[in-house]
């Protein structure tokens, strides 16, 4: 199940090969999940999985992601529910510490994944 978006924009848009997911927080049922970095980022990385295969897509299509963090301490703790996502996936990414996320998450995740080519 995916939610709906929290502003004017498209969770996923496909441009040829190519599929954009826009940032994925953690939220289920239209709230962020109950604790910390670890619980958001697992359902935040659910949420892009549910995304990318409404379109016939995987994680494993995935070539490049940047991961937005409000503390860098969770950095570590982000890092194993990643890896755990991916398995020996190990698609480029970014990280970066922003002063806030949106409805007040502590994780949210962006993806480009290349399908059909």
């Amino acid at each position: 199940m995916t939610n709906s978006p929290v502003g004017p924009y498209s969770p996923i848009v496909r441009s040829g090969e190519w599929l954009v997911c826009s940032g994925q927080v953690g939220l289920r049922d239209g709230a962020l999940v109950d604790g910390g970095v670890v619980e958001q980022a697992r359902q935040g990385l659910a949420n892009l999985r549910a995304l990318l295969e409404s379109e016939g897509s995987s994680l494993s299509d995935v070539v490049k992601t940047t991961v937005f963090l409000i503390d860098m301490d969770d950095f570590g703790p982000m890092n194993e529910v990643y890896a755990e996502a991916f398995g020996d996936h190990r698609p480029a990414r970014s990280t970066v510490a922003v002063a806030a996320l949106p409805l007040g998450a502590r994780f949210e995740v962006e993806a480009w994944a290349r399908v059909g080519g």
